[in-house]
């Protein structure tokens, strides 16, 4: 049983092994007594711009054993220092039903991926069916034809293919969300050839130029396990009778699966459209929109870290701000997907639309840190049809299209600008990859947006000097942070309200909001599967 040592703060100047004495004197033992001393957490305390600090958990056993360790911990008595109980994972109990076919799952991105991988290392050989291309062809397809060329590919893009949405993001893997599974998803992608700094580090991400071979390592290993994965299959058609799933179409070709679990992700408008026309229940929900608004990296860090902007030992800034009631009557508007030394990308699935996301490598060194900005929208504001937030937000992103001319450069605007309500000129610089083109804002979000964000950035400027100013850019629109419907299911079972045999899983489903939330609804979803069928081993 090892004791956790919480707080331990240690100055930009000290070398990071001196958490080791720190962690001794915070016991009251001498170094020699630790047998084994690990950092399990940390992060950068920039509160007091002239003291930044690194703060550390850290996991330490001593050489007396358990009975020293609980004696160590009972004389201290103290808040931050106690026996760290390892609780191991919770034991599947395998169904004894016998499975009606091979499980499969629709998309491959976090949660499709998640769910297969689980399924594969617990005997249920899934197939995997992504509508999009492998991370190779999707990446040739995105910099080649598209970046270069402005040839746009419906089905392998930035949102379709192996890794989803997520490939190319930022990969962040911070998560409000308390799940147990979130250790082992974190170690499945060291496994898979993250760094094991996301092991420790408090706000851990993968950086978009890691994630693709990532992707392709957790695909080899669904494959080793007996399971299978093909690209170029989209879900067209799905057959419900008598409240059960019977039959697909994929490619023309109608396939008897076992159970479906449903991972399309947020931005298969079509599928959704597609399943409820079949009879799947879809309902609305609240969704964000607003815009990505960009400044230079420097900016960002002096906001942060002050004179010790620059220091060798800090990395670039991140932030989250709420600007509190600035929406009015739909309350706070907020940061989102805060992507520091990044760039800005499209994220439209179909022609003639423009959408906003963020991404950094893992290195966070490129010229620019962005943020989405954005206010949530309650579903009755733009109609009661349980689909008319997919046409609102296509409505806005077809707007901003053809507001550049058919481009796909992003529209864009100055913070001061935009406040002013006046034309941007001059020089336009941008991280976008396929360039930004001078628009007026307001042309392209609804009238309630644009006060919401104008009031949010005169409030974020007035604690961020500059944040609002010439050297903000704000592009728009931000359309993409969750998806305005959810497929209802069953708590327990998980399984589709009124459709048996079907699983909607992560983001496109409406119950997740990220990476890491969405591996691990995939997850939960397996362990369902394998609780109801038995392997097929």
């Amino acid at each position: 049983m090892p004791i956790l040592v919480r707080n331990l703060a240690t100055r930009l100047d000290e070398p990071e092994d001196a958490v080791i004495e720190k962690a001794a004197r915070r016991l009251k033992v001498p170094p020699a007594a630790f047998r084994r001393i690990g950092v399990v957490r940390r992060s950068i305390d920039a509160r007091d711009k002239s003291a930044i600090t690194f703060v550390y958990n850290v996991e330490v056993s001593l050489a007396g054993g358990a009975s020293e360790e609980r004696r160590v911990v009972q004389r201290l008595h103290r808040q931050d220092v106690a026996i760290l109980e390892m609780e191991p994972p919770p034991e599947i109990e395998f169904g004894a039903e016998p499975l009606p076919g091979r499980p499969m799952v629709i998309g491959f991105g976090p949660a499709g991926m998640f769910a297969a991988l689980w399924l594969a290392q617990h005997g249920y050989q899934p197939i995997v069916l992504e509508r999009g291309q492998g991370v190779k062809i999707r990446h040739r397809d995105i910099l080649q034809r598209f970046y270069r060329e402005h040839v746009f590919d419906a089905e392998s893009n930035l949102l379709f293919g192996e890794g989803g949405a997520g490939a190319y993001s930022d990969g962040k893997l911070y998560t409000r969300v308390n799940d147990p599974r979130m250790r082992a998803i974190l170690e499945t992608f060291v496994e898979h050839g993250a760094r094991e700094d996301i092991l420790i580090d408090a706000r851990p991400h993968l950086g978009s130029d890691r994630i693709p071979t990532i992707c392709w390592r957790i695909r080899r290993t669904i494959e080793s396990l007996g399971g299978e994965v093909r690209f170029g299959a989209r879900l067209d058609e799905i057959r419900i009778e008598d409240g059960a799933l019977r039959s697909i179409r994929v490619n023309g070709e109608t396939l008897a699966p076992g159970p479906l679990l449903l991972g399309i992700g947020h931005s298969a408008r079509d599928t959704i459209r597609m399943l409820a026309g079949a009879g799947v229940p879809v309902v609305s929900k609240p969704f964000q929109l607003g815009v990505r608004v960009e400044h230079p990296r420097e900016q960002v860090d002096q906001w942060q870290y002050g004179a010790s902007c620059g220091h060798h030992r800090l990395p670039p800034s991140e932030y989250h701000l709420v600007a509190r009631g600035a929406a009015g009557a739909m309350g706070d508007v907020y940061s989102f997907c805060m992507c520091p030394g990044g760039i800005i990308l499209p994220t439209n699935e179909s022609p003639g639309l423009i959408a906003t996301n963020g991404a950094s490598r893992a290195a966070r060194n490129a010229p620019f840190s962005n943020s989405g900005l954005v206010l949530t929208v309650p579903p009755e504001r733009v109609g009661n049809d349980p689909l008319a937030g997919l046409a609102f937000l296509e409505k806005l992103e077809r707007a901003a299209f053809e507001s550049t001319g058919g481009s796909y450069r992003v529209p864009a605007q100055r913070g001061d600008d935009f406040l002013a309500d006046r034309l941007s000129d001059g020089a336009l610089t941008t991280s976008y990859p396929l360039g930004g083109q001078w628009t007026a804002i307001r042309g392209i979000l609804p009238d309630f947006a644009i006060e919401g964000i104008r009031q949010a950035l005169r409030d974020l400027d007035a604690r961020l000097p500059g944040y609002a100013g010439a050297e903000c850019l704000v592009t728009a629109p931000e359309t993409r942070a969750s998806a305005p419907v959810r497929i209802p299911r069953d708590t327990a079972t998980r399984e589709c309200g009124g459709v048996r045999g079907l699983f909607p899983i992560g983001e496109g489903a409406g119950y997740a909001g990220g990476i890491m939330s969405a591996a691990a609804d995939g997850i939960a979803t397996a362990e369902a599967v394998m609780r109801r069928w038995a392997p097929a081993r």
